[in-house]
This record gives C-alpha cells, structure tokens and sequence, in this order.
C-alpha cells in the first residue's frame, strides 16, 4: 500500500507549525480520514499532542540518528494510514554541521529522502510582500527539497493578506491557507517545550477549536493533492533489541520520556512491557528481567518521589539481582538526591551517588554518540549508541564510575559519561537508535 505524505515546516521556531500540524491532523480526522502523524528529530512532547488530534501514535523519524533503512520501516510499518502529515523542528534547513546516520537531522534531509513535499508555514508578523522573498528563498535553496505551498500565520487584516498574495503570486508561490492572529488559541509551554498532553485537562475542546480554526482558513482539498506518494511503504521495520524478556518500565508523569519507536521494536522483539508508576509509590515488578526508568520531570515531583517509601525499597532490592537502568529523569531519580529549582533537596533511590541540582539551571542540549564502556540492558560493552540530550540539571556530585564515552554531533567530547555502580547504570543520553 502506498501512503502520500506531507511535512509541514517553518523558517524558525515559533513560526505555527504545530498549531498548524495539530490543526490538520484534528480537520482530516474529522472528515474520515487515517493521518498517520510523525515527527523530525528528537522531541517527546509534540508526538504525545499528535497521538491525542490523529488517534494514530505518532514516531520520531531522524536522519542524525537512524539510518535510511530504519526510517523506512518506521514509515512502512504505518502504511495502512490515507496520508502522512511529519511536523519538522526548528528550521526547515537547520541541523547540525556533520552528517550522521542519513543526514544532519533537519527536517530538509528527511524531506530529501522521503520525497515527501514541504508545506511551509511563515510568521507574517511586520512584512507583506517581502514574505514572498522569504518563500522563494526556500523553495530554490535547494534541488532535493520541494516546497509545496505556504500557510500564512498570524495574518493582520485582509488587507495585510492581499498584499502578501500579491507578493506570492508574482514569486510563483502557491499559498494554500491563511490564518488571522488568534490569541485565544494557545498551548501552554515550559522550559522544556509544551506542557505535555496528558496534563492538559481541556486539550480535547483545544484540538476541536484547532480543528475549525484550520478548517475555516485552509484549503484542505489542494493540500490533498499535493502529497506525494510515500518512501518506504514496502519496507519493513528494522530490529530492536529489548532490555530484557519482561521488562519493568515506569511510567507516570513524572517519567514519560520514551521513544515509541522503541517501545513497539521491543515488544516486536517479544519484550514484555509491565509499567509501573513511581508517582503512585509502585515499585517494578520484581519478576521482570529488567528495569527502565525514562526521562521525564522527576523535579516538578521531587516530593512525592523522595516519599515513595516503596517505590525505593522495590528499586533498590531489584538492583541487586538484575540491572536497571535510567535515562535523564530516571538517571536523576536513580541518584543520592535531587535539588529543586527552589534549593530544596529531595532524598532520591540512592542506586547510583549522582547529586543533581535545578537551584541553578543551565541548558545541555544536542545530539550525542556514545560508546559504552560497560552494559546497560539491550546493550554490551563497547557498543555505539546514537541518542541527544536535553535537560537543565547540572552535577553537583557523581562519584562512580563512567558508563559511556560520549561526543557531540562535532565529535567534541562530553564531560556528562553518566554512571553505573553494581547493576545499576544511567546517564543523560537519551537513546534513540545503535550506530551502524
């Protein structure tokens, strides 16, 4: 089965396109259709929104991080969908300087391998015509990426969008919405992007109102038509290896930051997943092979964590007999203690010595390659393991031993090599895919 597919875009962040994204995603929903959403480069939050307007889970494609094959299986695994709409990050041409595994990870290159034609969105605050400039520069810059048409955002007056129309069409570009500003439709943000989703309480009447909003301002039908015939849709979805046969994998809140894609090459594996909450004082389950704690906002919950009196005890008698590893949140939330972003200091597992601190906050982010300089469950050592990392924790101690040698997407090395004690292993690398 062929699925078309779409990505939608922008000349920067903050431009719309997930408003935008949601937007379509809600109106074709609306009208019958199976929209198979995806989302360019490392992102948590974005999917979980995409998942709640599409009814469809919504899996990172990255060409930093994955392979071509790899990709094309995660699109052909979801064939079975009427169209693919991918929502790109930042910058339709940004990426990092050095190519990884099929590409620098911006949404370009996956547009490139995909085939799949780009709708852009421009922020047309403060210019009229000269947005017609902005247009053709992306559409001529270059010969691998087609731009479909634009979405005009924040549009002023039907004046203001004439004018931009006019500039459109002498450029020869196609303008295939255009939305007036609306204040009143808004997602809710933190430092680490959206509010997630599933903290949303009237998130069902937002994505309705997106639904209409979109509905009334875009032309549906030539978007439609304009997707072009889906890359991979033959292919088949390459090999996860799982942490274990039965895997415990806590799941709440507070640690919400896994891949979907890997859950799903898990279970494909065979991997039973028995999630836990750590939230609710639940401690993994002591017959699973393995233990996995995700990243997530274990800060935001330092108080009910550092009082799960069970949750402790269970973690910490399951380390003895079999690994358990964590990722960021679960990383921290495997330390000694964590301090709040007010300077209070909240007691945590206590598997690994790491102390980490919000008090003063202070920004890593990027994509990291890792070699393991001892296992993690799934993973031997000396294994090479493509992920990112993205948090606002800094160390204030962290007395075992390294788990990793980690270098950023310049081949710089990274101070951050994580931890392992015993069974016990964890680090900030979030994983998204082994290295070829």
């Amino acid at each position: 089965m062929t699925c078309p597919g779409l990505i939608i875009s922008a000349p920067a962040s903050g431009a719309g396109k997930t408003m935008v994204t949601l937007g379509l995603l809600a109106a074709l929903r609306a009208r019958g259709l199976r929209v198979q959403p995806f989302k360019n480069g490392p992102d948590y939050i974005d999917p979980a929104f995409h998942r709640a307007a599409s009814g469809r889970e919504s899996v990172n494609l990255d060409t930093w991080a994955m392979s071509s094959e790899r990709i094309a299986g995660l699109v052909g695994a979801r064939s079975d969908a009427d169209l693919i709409i991918a929502e790109g990050s930042m910058g339709l041409f940004d990426g990092v300087a050095s190519a990884g595994e099929a590409g620098t990870g911006a949404s370009a290159d996956l547009a490139a391998l995909t085939g799949w034609p780009v709708v852009l969105v421009l922020d047309v605050s403060g210019q009229a015509q000269s947005a017609a400039a902005i247009a053709h520069g992306f559409a001529t810059l270059s010969p691998t990426v087609r731009l479909a048409g634009v979405i005009l955002n924040r549009v002023a007056s039907p004046r203001h969008e004439a004018l931009i129309r006019a500039g459109m069409a002498a450029a020869g570009t196609r303008v295939l919405g255009a939305l007036p500003r609306r204040t009143t439709i808004a997602l809710p943000e933190r430092y680490l992007g959206l509010i997630q989703a599933e903290e949303q309480p009237h998130l069902a009447a937002l994505l309705d109102e997106l639904a209409a909003f979109i509905t009334a301002h875009v032309d549906l039908e030539p978007i439609l038509s304009l997707a072009a015939a889906s890359f991979g849709s033959q292919s088949r979805p390459c090999a996860v290896i799982p942490p274990g046969n039965r895997v415990a994998l806590a799941r709440d809140a507070a640690f919400s930051f896994v891949y979907p894609h890997l859950i799903e090459g898990w279970r494909a594996a065979g991997a039973e997943i028995v999630p836990f909450s750590p939230l609710a004082d639940e401690a993994p389950d002591s017959g699973a092979d393995a233990c996995w704690l995700p990243g997530g906002y274990p800060e935001l919950h330092a108080g009910t964590l550092a009082a799960a009196a069970r949750f402790h005890d269970g973690l910490r008698q399951f380390a003895r007999r079999k690994p358990v590893h964590g990722e960021c949140g679960g990383y921290m939330a495997m330390g000694a203690g964590l301090i709040d972003p007010q300077g209070t200091r909240h007691a945590m597992t206590g598997l690994l010595g790491l102390e980490t601190s919000f008090a003063k906050r202070r920004m890593h982010l990027g994509y990291r390659l890792a070699t393991l300089l001892a296992p993690i469950p799934g993973h031997e050592a000396g294994a090479r393991l493509r992920g990112h990392e993205f948090h606002y924790a800094t160390i204030a101690s962290q007395p075992d031993d390294a788990l990793a040698h980690t270098i950023d997407a310049n081949g710089a090395a990274v101070p951050e090599a994580g931890s392992r004690r015993g069974l016990a292993t964890g680090t900030f690398f979030h994983l998204i895919a082994p290295a070829t």
